[in-house]
């Protein structure tokens, strides 16, 4: 079955994202997704709850192996809002914002981690340490500011290309300035 080698295709991106110890517990990890990509048709097209769901049991490992928050963007037509958790909603001290994705408005993965986060909220917007993108759904206004791209073994879900990237703090101060590594 196709579903079951795309989350294969996943899983070792997965893998890879965890082998690399490049995320701390706490950090926001942010996922675009477009399931209309996986499938192989064009975003927001055709989405599908059953390649959510794959995805949502896919990253949650990576969560639990981690202690990452997982942040899911909305699509476009809700301006590319944040499904997330209440409580990092509450730590972070973000603002929520009056809104329910569906699969027509937020999109399918969305729509489905707001059914399946614990007590899901949405946001504005975020500033994620990290995150994949998964059928070019453009995660990078999600993201602070200095993203670093991850060139991954596996660039690919299904028919969807992905986009790994970690992030990184600005680099300040001249030519004497010293920089951990």
């Amino acid at each position: 079955m196709k579903l079951d080698q795309w989350g294969l295709d996943l899983k070792t991106i997965v893998d890879e994202w965890i082998s690399l110890e490049l995320l701390s517990e706490g950090d926001l990890f942010v996922v675009g997704c477009s399931t209309s990509e996986v499938v192989g048709e064009r975003i927001g097209t055709a989405g599908s709850e059953d390649v959510a769901a794959m995805i949502f049991q896919e990253l949650s490992r990576l969560q639990e192996k981690t202690g990452v928050h997982l942040c899911f963007q909305c699509c476009e037509h809700l301006n590319r809002a944040i499904v997330l958790e209440k409580k990092i909603r509450r730590e972070r001290n973000l603002d929520e914002v009056s809104v329910r994705p569906v699969r027509k408005a937020g999109g399918s993965m969305a729509a489905y981690a707001y059914d399946h986060l614990e007590d899901a909220v949405v946001v504005e917007s975020i500033q994620a340490d990290a995150g994949i993108d998964i059928g070019e759904t453009m995660i990078g206004m999600q993201l602070k500011p200095v993203a670093i791209p991850l060139r991954m073994e596996k660039r690919y879900v299904g028919r969807a290309r992905t986009t790994n990237a970690r992030t990184r703090p600005r680099l300040i101060g001249g030519p004497r300035a010293v920089y951990p590594e």
